[in-house]
């Protein structure tokens, strides 16, 4: 996914605060050393000068007079050297201090992104994703099938709970590979605690490193986002960013649908937000405590058809791991 404008400028204006910082500070440690040796100012100046007299005659033609130049300024640079050693300072102490050395804060080598550049991007997602905390404990290397049972069948799958789910994570990580090839929708369906929401942040983890961005929000969140981007007349300017980016993001996570207040505003928002995504080829994750069966007794039947003909449906069981973790006991009976 390429940067709309509004993130791209928010990086660039980033490297440009690094820039304007590393020569404040560098200006500061020049001013140390002058003050500490006043005779480095006077060769600075020296060499400046020089420099000017160097350009001027290369301007001219007087080619011949370079050489004399060039080793005036060699031997003024040895006398700074050896002046800046005795006061006490490393050689470097008056040079640029960069964050990223590479680009020296550009963001760009020779046209091409910096490596620096590309993690400014994952964690300028990061932050618009309203995740940042939760993937650091929710992400495909802190899950664990130990909270799934995994000695009994169940009659549902024909597999045991553990069993179930690792078919259910192939089936994420399959989501995650074809991602961008595609339009690809997941509906997570479960009781509380079998890991919707675990598995939905496991899989934003992964495209957010991938570059993409994706933006979570609760069902009662999205829908407050949407009510005052219609009714509010003095909504703020971020109220109505984030509505578009509601609808622009490569990924929409929508978590605990069912959870809001249901009324004809939410039910005709969220077919617009379903039907517009999907014009736009975006993808959404969904996830619901509801059972298949009581989405159209929330919903119109347009919204419960459009999900269920445009999204795959991965049916979550066991017991609530969130319990399982706090009281510290496996594969409750």
């Amino acid at each position: 996914m390429g940067l709309n404008n509004s993130q791209y400028d928010s990086i660039m204006r980033n490297y440009h605060k690094k820039q304007i910082a590393a020569r404040h500070d560098m200006e500061s440690r020049i001013a140390e050393v002058y003050k500490a040796v006043p005779q480095i100012k006077e060769l600075d100046e020296a060499v400046g000068a020089i420099a000017l007299s160097r350009a001027k005659r290369l301007l001219v033609g007087e080619r011949a007079a370079l050489d004399k130049l060039k080793e005036d300024i060699r031997d003024l640079q040895e006398q700074r050297s050896v002046l800046i050693k005795s006061g006490g300072f490393s050689p470097d102490f008056m040079d640029m201090r960069y964050t990223c050395k590479d680009c020296k804060d550009t963001g760009y080598i020779e046209n091409k992104k910096c490596h620096c550049f590309k993690q400014a991007v994952i964690e300028l997602l990061y932050t618009q994703s309203n995740l940042q905390d939760n993937l650091k404990r929710e992400n495909f290397e802190t899950f664990s099938y130990d909270f799934f049972d995994s000695s009994h069948v169940m009659p549902e799958t024909g597999k045991t709970q553990s069993e179930h789910m690792k078919a259910i994570v192939s089936k994420c990580w399959n989501f995650i590979d074809s991602f961008g090839k595609g339009q690809n929708n997941l509906l997570f369906t479960g009781t509380t605690g079998v890991g919707k929401t675990f598995l939905s942040n496991c899989i934003a983890k992964e495209l957010i490193h991938r570059y993409y961005s994706v933006i979570y929000l609760s069902a009662t969140e999205l829908f407050d986002i949407f009510s005052k981007n219609k009714f509010d007349y003095d909504k703020e300017e971020d109220i109505g960013n984030m509505y578009q980016y509601i609808l622009d993001c490569d990924l929409l996570i929508i978590d605990d649908l069912g959870t809001e207040l249901t009324n004809t505003f939410t039910t005709s928002q969220l077919f617009y937000c379903i039907n517009e995504r999907q014009l736009r080829r975006k993808s959404i994750i969904i996830s619901t405590n509801l059972p298949l069966g009581l989405l159209m007794d929330y919903y119109s039947e347009r919204i419960t058809s459009r999900i269920l003909s445009c999204y795959e449906v991965l049916e979550l069981y066991g017991k609530d791991v969130r319990i399982q973790k706090k009281i510290g006991v496996k594969n409750l009976p």
